[in-house]
């Protein structure tokens, strides 16, 4: 099933419509809402694998412009909103409820970092530009990383779901030459906010957009079908596929875990959770 999702060109139709459908809420948490690759799941998959842009992460998502944390030559500003949210994550994530597997998080049989650990804890977050629910949740890994020790690794990749789309190739383009936290951010701004760009825009479209926030168009034009980038293209394309991602956004620690979560905040929780039960189990020299 996943590897049909991934290659068939006819999915090009599942990213061009909003994310819908709904389903009751349980206690107090925000109701899940599917994630925009996914095709409709099965009901009991529907509450774990379907984060929700609730109101906080919505009115987070509005676009940012200062420079970020030291060291973070372009990034958003500090936004209260999302701030607040993190920090309510990290509030519940120290306090419980433990960890439920098959609810929170699915144990990836198998399982493999994007990238060899060297010591590290590794989170992947899997994203679309398109996806209305990873621009909510943007804003909130931009504070939520500002938080990470140094032995967390935290890497971004495109979802590469079809062959005909152009922004994972933009985004390796542009993190290679150095130039996405100027341009990442904007990018979710021209699809959900501007309406400038569509999610089937064209190569020059992407790059020209780029170019008007700071990137050199002709180094991206020479860097997008690199060597280097296809390859990043293609270790994107397996990291997908052996840890069974079929929808956006979905966060993966270490290779081994793929969470779940009942809100945008709530994926936050539980990646807290793991990653400290991760760096307890490397700090004890052994593994989980």
């Amino acid at each position: 099933m996943t590897q049909r999702l991934l290659f068939a060109p006819l999915m090009l139709s599942l990213l061009l419509v909003a994310c819908g459908g709904e389903t009751t809420p349980a206690d107090t948490a925000p109701a899940p809402a599917p994630q925009t690759e996914a095709p409709a799941p099965a009901a009991d998959a529907a509450i774990a694998d379907e984060p929700a842009a609730d109101a906080t992460a919505t009115d987070a998502a509005q676009p940012t412009t200062d420079a970020a944390a030291e060291g973070e030559p372009a990034a958003a500003a500090q936004d209260p909103a999302a701030e607040a949210a993190v920090a309510s994550a990290a509030q519940a994530a120290q306090q419980g409820p433990a960890l439920v597997p098959g609810t929170d998080y699915v144990e990836i049989p198998g399982g493999q970092p994007f990238a060899p650990l060297e010591g590290k804890v590794e989170v992947v977050e899997v994203f679309a530009y398109s996806c209305g629910h990873c621009a909510a949740f943007d804003p909130l890994v931009n504070a939520w990383k500002r938080r990470l020790p140094a032995d967390v690794r935290f890497t971004m990749l495109p979802a590469v779901f079809y062959e005909q789309d152009n922004f994972p190739k933009a985004y390796f383009a542009a993190e290679s030459i150095g130039v996405i936290d100027s341009v990442h951010t904007p990018l979710f701004n021209a699809m959900h906010i501007e309406r400038s760009l569509r999610p089937n825009a064209s190569a020059d479209d992407i790059i020209a957009f780029m170019g008007k926030h700071g990137a050199d168009a002709g180094q991206l034009r020479g860097t997008i079908d690199s060597f280097a980038v296809n390859a990043q293209i293609a270790r994107t394309k397996q990291f997908i596929i052996r840890s069974g991602i079929d929808a956006t956004p979905t966060v993966v620690v270490n290779g081994k875990y793929k969470v779940r979560g009942r809100s945008l905040e709530d994926i936050l929780r539980i990646t807290d959770q793991l990653v400290a039960r991760e760096r307890a189990a490397a700090q004890a020299g052994g593994s989980h």
